[in-house]
């Protein structure tokens, strides 16, 4: 009697365990991107894929500094990739110099005042940002449209020909 009484205690302990676990393995199945480092500076970029944008955005929090890479587009903005991305200190010095692997890059910098520079196509967008302790900045970096999208938008069946 005690014997069973102890593997119905096993089988109900591994069953709790099992549907404990379970919420921990139907989540997102896509996992964070690799976080990189270059010299002082951890980043993590990507976004492809809803899944993986979605996650993203709530890790966005946890870091100073977030870009987003979009292209204006008919009917709708797109996300951009493969962006160049450079991030300089107040002294003209680079801290990070990388290509982006989707539509966001997320960065671990410390408090100061950085030049954000993201090029597209050879068309470079930059802006200048404040990091504070303990506070989370946004950069949209915006291209306009390609030379398709504002054909098809002036002439919506081009695409059709």
């Amino acid at each position: 009697m005690k014997r069973n009484a102890l593997a119905l205690t096993v089988v109900a302990t591994l069953a709790t365990g099992i549907i404990v676990a379970a919420p921990v393995l139907s989540t997102d199945s896509a996992a964070l991107p690799a976080e990189e480092v270059q010299g002082n500076i951890s980043f993590v970029t990507g976004g492809v894929g809803e899944d993986e944008a979605a996650m993203l955005k709530r890790a966005a929090a946890g870091y100073p500094l977030q870009m987003q890479f979009v292209q204006k587009a008919w009917p709708r903005d797109e996300f951009l990739a493969d962006v160049k991305v450079r991030i300089r200190d107040r002294s003209k010095n680079v801290l990070l110099d990388t290509v982006s692997q989707g539509p966001f890059l997320l960065a671990r910098l410390p408090a100061g005042t950085y030049q954000l520079e993201a090029e597209h196509e050879g068309v470079v967008k930059r802006q200048t940002v404040s990091i504070r302790a303990g506070k989370h900045e946004r950069a949209v970096f915006v291209w306009a449209p390609s030379e398709e999208t504002r054909s098809m938008r002036n002439d919506p069946l081009a695409s059709a020909n």
